[in-house]
């Protein structure tokens, strides 16, 4: 197969970014995204110019940092999968593919396809966590959790902080992330203690990083690798409806 690449290129953060053109030929259908632009970087630097640059580690969707922009859809037309298990077989022999980074600004701009996603730690950092001392590992029903619970929280733990929700919504909104986390220690007992400072403390973070509000627009929902439904935002709206009644 073969493709022609349209890929944004930008020297630094403070630099003015530009497409450029490539082509790739001879790709294998069952080449994944990320393979393939490891052939067009080997073609780059035996030719003499300049790879590339794209996040990646696990590449078994699981650590979110394969983050790219693919004609015009987060993480590329496949659904429910990261970039790196997305495969060219996707695509149609010849067509032209179109890749950029995550567009926000409080997701900037790295180099070429990298984007500094620190706004996503910072939020964690401001109350993503339990002040809970939990000792030693417990037995497993000394704290009872229902099924339906357990099931919910796990569902929403689910979430790799890839930055897809962010980069989809229209209003730049990370509420979709924001709910998942809220959601995975909310719907547990050690999450109780911190419920209130939690949801109060990720919210007005988000605001100060410069992120946008949820319009229910589901935009995030059907772009997440994940699948992390929309119905954790109604949980997290309540829970800072809580958290405010308590003030």
């Amino acid at each position: 197969m073969n493709f022609n690449l349209k890929i944004w290129r930008q020297k630094n953060s403070h630099a003015r970014g530009h497409f450029e053109n490539y082509s790739v030929e001879g790709i294998s259908p069952d080449t994944s995204f990320l393979e393939m632009l490891d052939i067009l970087n080997d073609n780059l630097i035996r030719n003499g110019g300049s790879p590339v640059a794209f996040d990646h580690d696990c590449r078994e969707g699981i650590c979110g940092m394969c983050s790219l922009y693919i004609n015009g859809e987060a993480h590329g037309p496949d659904s429910l999968v990261t970039t790196c298990q997305l495969f060219m077989r996707r695509f149609k022999d010849g067509s032209t593919i179109t890749i950029e980074p995550w567009r926000h600004p409080a997701f900037p701009v790295i180099k070429d396809l990298v984007v500094d996603r620190e706004a996503f730690d910072k939020i964690m950092q401001a109350g993503g966590y339990i002040n809970v001392n939990t000792g030693g590992v417990p037995d497993a029903n000394t704290i009872p959790v229902s099924k339906v619970n357990a099931d919910l929280a796990m569902d929403a733990a689910a979430c790799i902080g890839c930055g897809a929700c962010v980069a989809t919504c229209k209003n730049g909104s990370a509420m979709l992330f924001i709910s998942a986390r809220v959601s995975a220690l909310s719907l547990l007992p050690q999450g109780k203690a911190d419920a209130a400072m939690r949801v109060k403390a990720m919210i007005d973070e988000a605001d100060k990083l410069g992120f946008g509000t949820c319009t229910n627009t589901r935009a995030c929902e059907m772009e997440c690798p994940k699948g992390i439904k929309i119905s954790n935002i109604a949980r997290l709206n309540r829970e800072w409806l809580k958290a405010k009644f308590k003030d």
